[in-house]
């Protein structure tokens, strides 16, 4: 597998771990086990993918195949913090809906 796709695996399983953190945290949020993991692993890989982008370090060592611990680490965090982030974005969406229409 190439480094690439190895890094995006790491940063949605990353973001699905952190999107369960963040809902099982904000006990408010009332999101199901599958709604925080989906959320979680979808902002996990869309964010660790755009900070690919905007960090130079992160996608030239994706790009030349190498698996690094400083860029796992840091696909971890990123994918992490972005997939909690997410979740927790479209927790408050959600009940904001909710107590509208309810």
């Amino acid at each position: 597998m190439s480094g690439t796709i190895i890094n995006l695996i790491i940063q949605i399983v990353a973001g699905a771990i952190g999107g369960n953190a963040a809902g099982g945290f904000l006990k408010n949020l009332d999101l199901s086990t599958l709604a925080k993991t989906i959320t979680g692993a979808a902002g996990g890989g869309i964010g660790g993918t755009i900070l690919q982008g905007l960090i130079p370090a992160l996608s030239s060592a994706a790009s030349s195949g190498g698996l690094d611990i400083g860029v796992m680490l840091g696909n971890l965090a990123g994918g992490g913090i972005t997939g909690a982030v997410v979740t927790t974005a479209y927790g408050l969406i959600k009940n904001v809906l909710m107590k509208k229409t309810g």
